[in-house]
């Protein structure tokens, strides 16, 4: 019997029509195959494809807005924590009036507004106590850049070298936060005097001798 020539004809979809070698189907009522490919295993491999690139691009996207999270929450609790800084400063400037108008008043002088004065002075430390406002330890502490501004040095035997000796300015902290540095005298040694090196050297001749 003599073979019968097949017309094989891609119909996967898509594109047109290819005549071409591949499994086909044969229909009993006609000379023509058709031919249906696998496309299933590269499908799959697409799909793993743009799986991933969409989880990175979400991983990326949820880093990005987890720092933006926090970012706005360590600015609100900034907000809420030192929102008033400002109040605060300006409340200072009035005691330092008020400390100022008090130091003319002679002690133990009897004046009604020197009272006055006073009281006030005393409520408003209350008020800065209560909001966290704290003065800066000075005189007789070692000096402390991170707290003290020195305007001036000092010599000072009976003291050791960078120790406060005087208070110019009253220095504040805000809860955890420096507001206003403490202006300060710093002590430091005095230098040998001649006779005292002459003196020195006299000695160790005197033991070397």
């Amino acid at each position: 019997m003599e073979g019968k020539k097949v017309d094989i004809i891609d119909i996967t979809g898509g594109g047109e029509a290819a005549m071409g070698e591949g499994v086909a189907t044969e229909d009993k009522d006609s000379d023509i195959k058709f031919e249906i490919k696998d496309t299933q295993a590269g499908s799959a491999e697409k799909l793993k494809q743009e799986s991933s690139e969409l989880q990175d691009k979400y991983m990326r996207l949820y880093a990005e807005f987890d720092n933006y999270r926090k970012r706005v929450q360590k600015e609100k609790d900034e907000i809420y924590k030192y929102g008033t800084e400002s109040l605060v400063s300006s409340l200072l400037v009035v005691k330092d009036n008020l400390d100022a108008a008090l130091s003319h008043v002679a002690p133990g002088a009897s004046d009604a507004l020197a009272e006055g004065v006073e009281l006030t002075l005393k409520e408003l430390k209350k008020i800065l106590a209560s909001n966290g406002v704290v003065e800066v330890e000075t005189k007789g502490k070692p000096f402390d850049p991170a707290f003290h501004h020195a305007m001036a040095e000092v010599e000072r035997d009976d003291l050791d070298d960078k120790t406060v000796v005087e208070e110019f300015r009253k220095g504040y902290v805000f809860k955890d936060r420096l507001i206003r540095a403490a202006l300060v005298s710093v002590s430091k040694k005095a230098p040998e005097s001649k006779t005292e090196q002459n003196n020195d050297i006299n000695h160790k001749e005197a033991d070397n001798g």
